[in-house]
């Protein structure tokens, strides 16, 4: 031990740098074969050192916030029909750059909201009651006949599972909140159509809704009344579908459609 003791001094004076210890040499208070605490062992760090946090990704791109944003800035009025608007000034409102306006508004065109006006930015589509009827009555083709069969051979039990669904859309329509509204309102037709097991009908059907859903211009001012009505037939509907009552389906499905908000 004395040896070693002296080998260590001499390779601390020669290099100024305590020497590193070799693991297995007895340096514990009770005479065990253990490294000293804080030595490196085989390369590794003697305590385990966290990991860096991960930075948690955003639940939407700045691209699907402005679309959420100027989607319910349609829904409300805040974006006229018949307006031109720039990207520019959008961004500016929403604090952001032009670009992903822009991109977000390439979807509006999709989704026939707005239109192309080149050089000057993107026109809210004037929308004609005779649009929204015939929207309507396409949805009316798509979806009654598969809410029919449905009625047929879902098991009445299932349709308690969208209880809940139609309640939280009665929800959204209390706050009187048409944006919110329309979400939810969407939410419980897909969760409908889902039972149908087909997701292509369920992508067509909802792009249908989205569109049925843009206010026409000089149209009726809906309120917090006219939501809760709408939202109250869900209700009804699961009502019908669970007593298998194939009547007051389609008349309640038909109308619905007619007769949304």
């Amino acid at each position: 031990m004395e040896q070693g003791r002296a080998r260590t001094e001499a390779s601390r004076t020669a290099t100024g740098v305590p020497a590193r210890a070799t693991p297995g040499v007895h340096g514990g208070h009770h005479g065990r074969d253990e490294p000293a605490r804080g030595e490196h062992v085989h390369g590794e760090r003697p305590y385990p050192v966290p990991a860096p946090a991960r930075r948690m990704p955003t639940r939407y791109s700045v691209r699907g916030q402005v679309l959420d944003a100027l989607r319910k800035a349609l829904l409300s009025g805040e974006l006229v029909p018949g307006e031109v608007y720039s990207g520019p000034a959008l961004g500016e409102r929403f604090g952001v750059s032009a670009t992903p306006v822009r991109e977000a508004m390439q979807q509006l065109v999709l989704e026939g909201a707005v239109e192309v006006v080149p050089n000057r930015g993107f026109r809210v589509t004037r929308r004609s009651a005779r649009d929204l009827a015939e929207l309507a009555e396409v949805r009316a083709l798509l979806e009654v006949p598969v809410v029919l069969r449905l009625a047929r051979t879902v098991p009445a039990a299932r349709w308690a599972e969208l209880v809940p669904v139609a309640e939280a859309a009665s929800a959204a329509a209390a706050t009187g909140d048409r944006a919110l509204y329309a979400e939810a309102d969407r939410a419980f037709h897909r969760a409908l159509l889902g039972l149908a097991g087909n997701h292509q009908l369920t992508v067509v059907a909802e792009e249908l809704h989205r569109r049925a859903q843009w206010p026409a211009a000089h149209g009726p001012a809906f309120g917090c009344a006219d939501l809760v009505a709408d939202a109250a037939e869900h209700l009804e509907l699961l009502e019908a579908l669970a007593a298998g009552d194939l009547g007051a389906v389609e008349a309640l499905v038909t109308g619905h459609f007619t007769g949304a908000v």
